[in-house]
């Protein structure tokens, strides 16, 4: 998982209705940014996300 990948699944989790539209320059870069969005974090792993940017 990369991070852009992590920081999409913690935004989905956080809200399902708000996603940023992140850029991309090749087909591999949006193909990583798609499979953000099936990352599924658990409760426990969005709240320690959480704390890292608090």
């Amino acid at each position: 998982m990369s991070p852009s990948q992590l920081a999409l699944a913690w935004l989905l989790k956080r809200s399902p209705v708000v996603l940023p539209i992140p850029g991309t320059s090749s087909v591999e870069h949006l193909e990583d940014n798609l499979a953000g969005a099936t990352v599924e974090l658990s409760d426990d792993e969005f709240d320690e996300l959480s704390k890292v940017g608090a």
